[in-house]
């Protein structure tokens, strides 16, 4: 057993500190790979124990990604792209027909957008086209993108005389006309959008809202907080300029990469302009810098499900106080994170030098395992943006939103981002609430993201749990994504439900909505899908001052669903900093929905705690640390033969 002045040790030492930085990363890595195993609502749900053998899927890597796109295999000959691109003979309708269906096939991987090069092979190869080849090429290329219906952007080009966009080719790499292309298909309808979400995340005063106003509306700061008005939502967030909510903006590009916005200066495009115009959307959610606001933002990183976390830096502070929670935040989450450094136009160059020194140093340590790059130039945003499929790459933006310095270079990077995430659209239909509304003429209304499925307008749905945890049979009045209507959506979307017969204060945050059984859904699960108000989780713990015991109460956050929770085991003694260990939680208030390999996270002052569900629900006949539990047995049995014989002695 351990000693008192064991338990309550010194601050860790360097090595240690390392340690658990390590650990925090090999554990993220092990949670990503974990949430493979999640069973959707209406599946066989595991009860089983806790430290059953589960399967662990093999290891991916998401640096070698890049390489799938390589002519690697000798399977079977291929024709170059060059003989696909410039074939006149008798096999020129072929080649085209080839050219094409390559060309869908990657706008199908890429969700409706792709990048082409022209000028190299799919293995690296240079074409050496000449000039006239290059024209050649680029309008076989353009005429089969018309019968696509899909437009092209040309993002850069080398040794291509009298392109608005050539970088050079200083090093001379590259011989022969080269360049890289974005295809962009337009959609028929919002369905077919392509949605990124970006999580906006840093210290108080680091600039979030201005860049995001600057970013959304295409005009620039005054220094003074013109732009940041736009985004706030409350009247005392314009009063003193900070955000205290969960803020939501979005930035629109149309099918030829070009922003949405209005031709009418100072005028700001309404959200149903921008979805309909736009090709691409990328919704912003801003979110608290200050230590007041810490359970809003956590709520608003683990509830928005982002596909990107955007980390925002004073150049004259530096990665300070809240700045550094969020990255670890965003590092247990597994999120790709990339930097911006603002206010460069105010702060001296050594002092942005030890900003940027600092930056690289704790994005290269062992618990971020980044590798940072910093985006100086166009060909330097264009390639980064093209490899951000590896989730080591950590791009850093130098910008200044009173001068407009690199905001092009962010805007271009945000255009050609890949659409990042895996979602089960085959998966019976799970939606996370995020927020709740009282809309005029229309009644309830609820916001979140769908989690796996597909539901239509008029599907009947249970929404739940209550505090009795029970759930509450309705139906989908409307569909709106983006505040346009829509007759559907699927796994992956944001979106918004107008509910009939239900009182918004019957629903709240952190519920779900799930399809109920139906004649038009006879396959969807039980009319009440089964709560819980324990479950067993491995977590690991990231900081505690001392130690941590069984009814330990903190902070715990499931998606969007925050309530407190109660240490009822441990499969230890007690657990610290660095610990990894089974524990089983118990919610306070009231049972939630949960399901094996929900990711959680739990927080209380300085306390930080990671862990994935392993187990929903908990038997108290099998506990987590059997010996320990004789012993307690043991310890009760003692004090009962105490308190006896006192009074066998009066007698």
């Amino acid at each position: 057993m351990a000693t008192r002045a064991e338990r309550y040790k010194a601050p860790q030492s360097a090595q240690e500190r390392r340690a658990g930085e390590s650990a925090l990363s090999d554990f993220a890595d092990y949670v990503q790979q974990q949430q493979a195993l999640r069973k959707p609502p209406g599946a066989a749900t595991n009860t089983a124990a806790p430290n059953a053998a589960v399967a662990a899927p093999n290891n991916e890597h998401a640096e070698l990604d890049i390489l799938d796109t390589l002519d690697l295999t000798d399977d079977r000959p291929k024709v170059r792209l060059k003989h696909l691109l410039l074939d006149d003979g008798e096999t020129k309708d072929e080649s085209v027909k080839q050219l094409q269906d390559i060309i869908v096939g990657r706008l199908e991987e890429g969700h409706g957008e792709c990048l082409f090069d022209v000028g190299l092979e799919d293995n690296g190869d240079s074409q050496h086209l000449t000039e006239q080849e290059w024209d050649a090429a680029f309008a076989r290329l353009r005429g089969i993108l018309s019968k696509l219906k899909a437009d092209s952007r040309m993002l850069m080009t080398k040794n291509v005389p009298d392109s608005a966009v050539d970088v050079g080719n200083e090093l001379k790499r590259e011989r022969g006309c080269v360049g890289k292309v974005l295809f962009r298909r337009q959609p028929e309808g919002i369905d077919d959008t392509i949605e990124t979400r970006i999580a906006v995340v840093g210290n108080v005063d680091a600039g979030k809202s201005t860049l995001l106003g600057v970013l959304v509306k295409g005009a620039l700061d005054d220094g003074r907080g013109k732009m940041r008005v736009n985004l706030f939502r409350h009247k005392h967030e314009v009063e003193s300029g900070r955000t205290s909510s969960v803020g939501m903006e979005i930035m629109g590009f149309d099918t030829k990469g070009d922003v949405v916005v209005s031709g009418v200066p100072g005028r700001k495009l309404s959200w149903e302009e921008i979805g309909k115009r736009s090709a691409k959307v990328i919704s912003f959610t801003d979110l608290a810098g200050h230590e007041r606001y810490l359970r809003t933002t956590v709520f608003g990183l683990l509830s928005s499900e982002p596909n990107y976390c955007l980390l925002m830096v004073a150049a004259n502070n530096g990665l300070i106080g809240m700045s550094k929670e969020h990255l670890g935040i965003a590092l247990a989450l597994n999120v790709p994170v990339l930097v911006v450094v603002t206010k460069i136009d105010i702060c001296p160059p050594q002092i942005l030098q030890q900003t940027l020194t600092q930056l690289t140093k704790i994005l290269k340590s062992p618990g971020a395992r980044k590798i940072p790059i910093l985006i100086k130039s166009r060909e330097d945003c264009i390639n980064t943006a093209t490899q951000f499929v590896s989730q080591r790459i950590c791009p850093i933006f130098q910008v200044s939103n009173v001068t407009g310095e690199s905001l092009d270079l962010v805007r271009e990077f945000l255009n050609i981002l890949p659409h990042h995430g895996k979602y089960d659209v085959d998966a019976p239909f799970e939606f996370h609430v995020n927020d709740t509304f009282s809309v005029p003429f229309v009644g309830t209304v609820v916001s979140g993201v769908v989690k796996s499925g597909v539901v239509h307008a008029g599907d009947s749905v249970l929404v739940g749990p209550d505090s009795l945890g029970q759930f509450t049979t309705t139906t989908i009045r409307s569909i709106e994504r983006k505040r346009i209507p829509v007759p559907a959506c699927s796994a992956g979307q944001s979106a918004s439900f107008a509910l009939r017969r239900v009182r918004r204060k019957d629903v709240r945050k952190g519920m779900v909505v799930l399809l109920a059984k139906s004649d038009a859904n006879p396959n969807a699960p039980i009319s009440q899908p089964k709560v819980f108000r324990e479950f067993v989780a491995e977590v690991l713990i990231l900081s505690h001052a001392t130690t941590i015991r069984t009814k330990y109460q903190a902070m715990l956050h499931v998606g969007p669903i925050s309530q407190t929770c109660s240490i009822i085991d441990i499969d230890r003694a007690y657990i610290r900093t660095g610990d990894r260990a089974t524990v089983a939680f118990k919610f306070v208030q009231r049972p939630e929905f949960l399901a094996v390999g929900d990711r959680i996270l739990f927080r209380e002052g300085r306390t930080k705690g990671l862990g994935i569900v392993k187990a929903v629900g908990y038997d108290p006949t099998k506990p987590l640390n059997p010996d320990a539990a004789a012993k307690e047995m043991e310890k009760l049995e003692g004090n009962e033969d105490e308190l006896v014989k006192p009074v066998v002695a009066t007698v």
